[in-house]
């Protein structure tokens, strides 16, 4: 096995589908690594670099959420990959708008996407970056999370997403012990 790190934006693929609440994700990476270029790879969009001297694969799975399991266990294996290797960037619409919250060996907390991760590598022990998307309104979930971000939420990740590549760097950096740690 080698060491990669393996950094998971979870979204839907399709320009429908383009700044929804559900594909905060894929928006954080796409603002971390600004205008890259994806290549498709099996079930998934891929970007590989170096950063700081460190191997990073950056995946957007195009399985659509409730599958996104499987281009992750794909990938794991296909470039036998340590899970300790794996952050996973995911929506919480629990979570106040634009806070965070770092998780670890947790469960699904009813998000689709994470279900299925799960399932696929058939444990729960991997980083995941939780990024608040709090639901105001009296609408049902899947119509939330489907729904275009407005320019409030648009405007309080951009001014959160500072946070979020601290993270991104520390993981990239130093390992999944010192993002626990923080």
């Amino acid at each position: 096995m080698i060491s990669i790190k393996v950094i998971v934006g979870l979204g839907n693929p399709g320009k429908e589908y383009n700044f929804t609440r559900h594909n905060v994700g894929f928006y954080i990476l796409d603002k971390y690594l600004g205008n890259v270029k994806w290549k498709e790879f099996n079930s998934a969009l891929i970007y590989e670099t170096n950063i700081s001297g460190e191997k990073v694969l950056f995946v957007k799975p195009t399985t659509y959420m409730n599958n996104s399991g499987e281009a992750i266990k794909y990938i794991l294996k296909y470039y036998k990959l340590y899970i300790d290797d794996l952050m996973v960037i995911q929506d919480d619409i629990a979570l106040s708008l634009g806070k965070y919250r770092i998780k670890y060996e947790s469960s699904d907390g009813g998000h689709n996407g994470i279900k299925s991760i799960i399932n696929n590598l058939g444990t729960n022990k991997f980083l995941r970056l939780k990024i608040g998307l709090a639901k105001e309104k009296e609408i049902d979930t899947i119509s939330y999370v489907l729904g275009k971000l407005t320019k409030k939420e648009l405007n309080q990740i951009d001014l959160d997403s500072p946070q979020y590549f601290d993270i991104i760097n520390k993981f990239i950096n130093e390992g999944l012990d010192k993002v626990l740690n923080m």
